[in-house]
């Protein structure tokens, strides 16, 4: 039996976390609003430098392998505190050799695009038998010829800078009909094409704050596998990216963040209002829709599917720990390829 440990998402600014025996206890303005077994954490996320962790608790958690990150409102990944480097080195010494060899990157990046692509796809077919009469459907429909074509290629490309060439083009047609998918037809919940840093609308915002939590749950699986999150093989790498995270990551954005963005717009778990944009053109949560975010991320994270490669049943929270053996299988040379997670 496999057990996912819970991820602890503290929001409320002035929060403190201190440890009470084996357990976090977390306060706001000295009041007691929650305690947590440690034993049952895997991490704890803090959204902004306004939520503080005493020392005793800061080094307990080191001790029980307890990772505190930080993040911006947004998502955006600020900090890190962690104990001892753990991992197998020789795993990871031929993890840093296939990073290095451009046949076996462009392997790995392989597949890792070509299930982003399916999975975009699969996102927008469903969308087409729920929706049949939905405006817009031959826009999709046309998307989805483009991007089978950047599937088909993905299979011959010789680089993987021709592979990036080929998601970014998938990614447009895709992103192009996104704002079809939104059954809520209010001048809010527009979508003009993908922005970042900041985002400038609500499902932006959206997206890029549930991507940055996702990021975060592949990095920490990537660690209890004994991989370096921070060396991949289609992202390149820069000083503090997950690279390794984010190539999985392809895997998992249509059907767990996206599909989660249409389901609380479209059943209005989110407003519009719950949304606030800054002098910059730039838009925010506010603290209580991102609780419902967050919320929601937990709750799917819970349901219980079957993985397609090992056939077993479990909670969807479990797959990125699932797909970082993989990867480690994959690169000790138990596995003839990596099997990408590709959702049905």
């Amino acid at each position: 039996m496999r057990h996912i440990q819970n991820t602890l998402y503290v929001s409320q600014d002035g929060a403190h976390l201190h440890k009470d025996g084996a357990a976090i206890v977390v306060r706001l303005n000295k009041q007691k609003i929650g305690q947590f077994p440690i034993i049952a954490i895997g991490e704890v996320v803090c959204f902004g430098f306004g939520v503080s962790v005493s020392p005793p608790l800061a080094e307990y958690c080191a001790s029980q392998g307890v990772t505190i990150s930080y993040v911006h409102g947004t998502g955006r990944f600020l900090a890190r505190m962690e104990g001892p480097l753990r991992g197998n080195v020789h795993l990871r010494r031929r993890q840093y050799r296939d990073s290095d060899s451009p046949l076996r990157s462009l392997d790995i990046a392989r597949s890792c695009i070509a299930a982003k692509i399916s999975n975009q796809r699969n996102v927008l077919l469903r969308f087409l038998r729920n929706h049949p009469e939905a405006a817009g459907i031959d826009g999709v429909r046309k998307s989805l010829t483009e991007m089978d074509h950047a599937h088909r290629k993905t299979s011959s490309t010789q680089s993987v800078d021709t592979l990036r060439g080929l998601e970014g083009e998938a990614s447009a047609s895709y992103f192009r009909v996104f704002d079809h998918l939104v059954l809520v037809k209010d001048a809010e919940w527009r979508f003009a094409g993908r922005s970042r840093k900041p985002p400038m609308d609500r499902i932006n915002a959206l997206l890029s704050f549930i991507y940055s939590i996702l990021a975060l749950d592949l990095r920490s699986a990537l660690e209890t596998v004994g991989l370096d999150p921070y060396v991949g093989f289609l992202h390149v790498e820069r000083p503090g990216r997950p690279s390794l995270a984010l190539d999985m990551m392809e895997e998992f954005r249509a059907h767990l963040a996206d599909r989660l963005v249409f389901n609380l717009i479209n059943r209005q778990q989110v407003v519009a209002s719950g949304f606030e944009v800054q002098e910059t053109g730039g838009v925010t949560m506010n603290d209580a829709t991102r609780k419902r975010v967050l919320v929601a991320w937990q709750e799917r994270k819970q349901e219980e599917v079957v993985h397609p490669y090992t056939k077993e049943r479990m909670t969807i929270g479990l797959f990125p720990h699932i797909q970082a053996r993989l990867m480690a299988r994959y690169l000790r040379g138990d596995l003839d390829a990596y099997p990408p997670m590709i959702w049905k």
